[in-house]
């Protein structure tokens, strides 16, 4: 089981851990960037909240094919391109991770691989 290391500093910013230690012997999955594109259609929506929310579905799907769940999720990086996204997006990753409070990084960045993307998120779970 995977265990949560914390000194203080994640608690003082937001809801994750300042790092979390691996078990011996588990599986490891890297989980590539990952936007809020629909993957029948290929559509990316308008907004960034559907976005943000479709993006931790595929997340979500891709550790479910692989056995895992977000409890699972060691670490959490995250890109956004606009900071007033920020306040929504704290709460459509609460709700998607629940208690779980995986290492995190948050950056913001000029733009991502295609125009219209809003959010990606990458992750590295064990399990």
């Amino acid at each position: 089981m995977n265990r949560m290391v914390n000194v203080g500093v994640a608690a003082r910013i937001g809801k994750y851990s300042d790092a979390v230690e691996m078990a011996p012997g588990e599986r490891v999955l890297y989980v590539s960037g990952t936007p809020g594109l629909d993957a029948e259609t290929g559509q990316i929506p308008e907004s960034f909240v559907d976005q943000a929310d479709l993006a931790w579905k595929n997340i979500k799907s891709i550790l479910a094919e692989a056995g895992m769940s977000v409890e699972d999720i060691v670490k959490l990086t995250q890109y956004l391109i606009r900071r007033s996204d920020l306040l929504p997006y704290r709460d459509i990753r609460l709700r998607h991770l629940g208690n779980c409070r995986p290492a995190s990084m948050l950056a913001f960045l000029p733009e991502l691989v295609w125009p219209n993307m809003l959010i990606e998120l990458e992750v590295v779970a064990a399990k």
